[in-house]
């Protein structure tokens, strides 16, 4: 693993009239503190890449579809050099990555893929970094 990222796996309880999914409770490792929450919707096959935060830790959920996320390691000589994971309601997880970390996300499932972001600061476009996508070598094919 990278260091400092965390792979959780989250309870789903089934109930007759829909089911609930846990994202985060103050305890859970990898909480941070709490500034904000959104949602990004990615459409199948398109790649929203690459961003790194400087200062913010990101808390990545799919409750919905099917999302393919890749983690640059930003250690010179390190291994893994690239770390992926896919999170779905059959992998229901939260990822956390924290600050200094180049990622992107993928969309794979037919449906769009829905990503929650429990953010530990409220977005600031000073704190973030971007590259398009060509500027990190990644082989986006599934």
């Amino acid at each position: 693993m990278i260091d400092g990222v965390l792979l959780t796996p989250l309870p789903i309880i089934n109930t007759p009239g829909g089911d609930v999914l846990h994202a985060m409770k103050k305890i859970d490792l990898g909480f941070n503190n709490f500034e904000e929450a959104y949602l990004s919707e990615i459409q199948q096959d398109q790649i929203k890449a690459w961003k790194r935060h400087k200062k913010m830790t990101l808390n990545l959920i799919v409750p919905s579809g099917k999302v393919r996320f890749v983690l640059k390691n930003t250690k010179e000589n390190c291994h893994p050099k690239f770390q992926e994971f896919t999170l779905s309601r059959d992998n229901y997880s939260r990822l956390t990555v924290p600050p200094m970390i180049w990622f992107g996300f993928q969309g794979i499932s037919k449906s769009p893929g829905l990503v929650l972001n429990i953010a530990n600061l409220m977005h600031d476009s000073s704190e973030v970094e971007r590259k398009s996508v060509s500027e990190i070598k990644f082989n986006w094919s599934l």
